[in-house]
């Protein structure tokens, strides 16, 4: 069950979200046992987003959330990939983009929890 939200201070065309979408979906699966298969994902371009101050250059912040644990080798295996997928379709600078986990042991889904 995991959930990855990306937000970025620059629009995000049709076309870039669905290049996204499917290369996440296959980055997931560096955690063990999480696949695209329980993925849930949302974009937010043009967000009021502020980095040192300034928002002149474009920068993200990509919340990944997940039911269970995952160890810290898979977490920075992950970061370094959403960070190549975000600077090649988005052009944002890896020094621009910030990455947030959250391990969660209750998760709801069809009415009941996990």
């Amino acid at each position: 069950m995991p959930y990855i939200s990306t937000k970025t201070n620059i629009a995000i065309t049709k076309e870039k979200e669905l290049i996204i979408k499917e290369k996440l979906g296959k980055a997931i699966g560096i955690i063990p046992g999480k696949s695209e298969t329980w993925l849930m994902l949302s974009f937010e371009g043009e967000a009021s987003l502020y980095f040192q101050g300034k928002n002149d250059k474009p920068i993200a912040f990509v919340e990944v959330k997940l039911f269970g644990k995952a160890d810290s080798n898979s977490y920075n295996k992950l970061t370094s990939e959403i960070t190549n997928i975000l600077e090649a379709e988005l052009g944002i600078e890896p020094g621009k983009i910030y990455v947030k986990y959250e391990e969660v042991s209750h998760w709801g889904y069809n009415g009941n929890n996990f």
